[in-house]
């Protein structure tokens, strides 16, 4: 299948994708995102370091616990250029994860527990549901605040109050 490993100082893209379990489509992103990096030979064709091996799983092992590629990206940069992350890094880097992992739960599970309270009422009410208004956000601005549309509401959502009466039927400010 591969010579052995000693022999292969650079790999095709596909080489990486078989050997990574990366789809070609993902490294290619992976490099566009600034998280590995290609020389091109003279026929315009990508090849990859070997240690781009180790860069690859880290990125997908941080992707697996849901590190934005972002962070990750950051996180690699810190490294110096060329250097792969080693057993060191990972537990620096995981240890801040970590936290922020930690505090997405405890959202995540705020989240949750209000969802079901929300399947309940079904009424997505500006006025009570914790979803849509979360610790009354809206009251606190003043009487009268209004949602506007946006990626979460239609325009026709957000036209209407909880009880189905059209905005433009409510008194005007």
């Amino acid at each position: 299948m591969f010579p052995p490993s000693e022999t292969i100082s650079e790999l095709t893209v596909g080489q990486l994708s078989q050997r990574s379990g990366a789809a070609v489509s993902a490294l290619h992103f992976y490099e566009s995102k600034g998280l590995i990096h290609s020389r091109r030979t003279s026929g315009n064709q990508r090849r990859y370091t070997r240690d781009t091996l180790r860069r690859v799983a880290f990125v997908r092992a941080a992707q697996r616990v849901g590190i934005p590629l972002s962070t990750i990206r950051d996180a690699l940069a810190e490294l110096p250029e060329e250097r792969t992350p080693d057993r060191e890094d990972w537990a620096r880097l995981s240890e801040t994860w970590r936290r922020e992992l930690d505090e997405r739960i405890r959202q995540l599970g705020r989240l949750r527990d209000t969802l079901t309270e929300c399947i309940g009422c079904g009424c997505l009410s500006l006025e009570t549901c914790a979803l849509s208004n979360p610790e009354d956000a809206f009251g606190r601005r003043r009487p009268g605040s209004r949602l506007m549309p946006g990626p979460l509401w239609t325009a026709r959502e957000a036209s209407e109050t909880c009880d189905g009466t059209a905005a433009r039927d409510a008194p005007k400010e």
